[in-house]
């Protein structure tokens, strides 16, 4: 019987040494998999938390530009942009404070929208009348794409209207172009002295005026070619005005 005792107590302590030895295997570079596992879902989490970001974000614009186009900016309300989405009221805030906040945003990602198409259109050592033409074209080509949708809808109120100026992104546009058209005018001769900010604002005046009315035109009359018209109007009133000053 002791002895009987003694042998089972050598087999419990050699099983109990196999568990041991085998409950907890060590594989080599198995903590470096798991660090990298953990951190390429964070970055997962974190890359589809910003993509929905963004998407909120840009589901609110697009709304507001559809309904400011409808009912007008001004009898506009938040609950009217939050109706057009899918987004709760609360969800709303998180990325905007006020309707005006809104327009804000509108303004500036058109603006450097806009800038980014100019950049891609401008072509190196052009002359005044080309860079023009150029300009012209690209802004009244933009705007009408801009609007597409909301010409689409018929909608009566059209927010090119309802553009700000004085934001940093408007400084900045009119600091380009008025770089551009200082390059171009060197390649202009017996121009004498002009005053390229005088003459940028009212380029830019005429491309805003032109093109609410262009807007105007394609909601009446879609299939008309409106953004030619716009673009060699605009581009001849600029050039008789800056001949008539540099011969005077």
């Amino acid at each position: 019987m002791p002895t009987n005792s003694f042998t089972q107590g050598l087999d419990d302590l050699h099983r109990t040494e196999d568990v041991t030895n085998h409950v907890v295997p060590i594989v080599p570079g198995s903590a470096v998999t798991l660090s990298k596992t953990s951190s390429t879902q964070k970055e997962t989490a974190i890359g589809r938390r910003e993509r929905s970001k963004a998407a909120n974000r840009k589901a609110i614009l697009d709304a507001a530009r559809l309904v400011f186009a409808e009912l007008g900016y001004d009898a506009t309300t938040v609950r009217d942009i939050v109706r057009r989405t899918d987004l709760a009221s609360g969800t709303f805030y998180n990325y905007f404070r006020s309707k005006e906040e809104i327009q804000k945003a509108l303004v500036s990602e058109t603006l450097i929208e806009f800038s980014e198409r100019l950049r891609e259109a401008k072509q190196p050592d052009m002359s005044f009348e080309d860079y023009l033409q150029c300009a012209f074209g690209a802004y009244f080509s933009f705007l009408s794409q801009k609007n597409a949708e909301v010409l689409k809808l018929g909608a009566p109120y059209l927010p090119q209207s309802q553009i700000m100026t004085d934001t940093p992104e408007m400084r900045a546009i009119f600091q380009e172009i008025r770089k551009d058209v200082e390059d171009a005018l060197e390649k202009e001769s017996g121009i004498g002295t002009l005053d390229t900010e005088y003459l940028t604002a009212a380029a830019i005046g005429i491309a805003r005026e032109i093109g609410d009315c262009m807007l105007h035109r394609l909601f009446k009359t879609p299939d008309g070619d409106a953004v030619a018209e716009a673009t060699k109007f605009a581009t001849q009133l600029t050039i008789s005005g800056f001949r008539h000053n540099t011969a005077s």
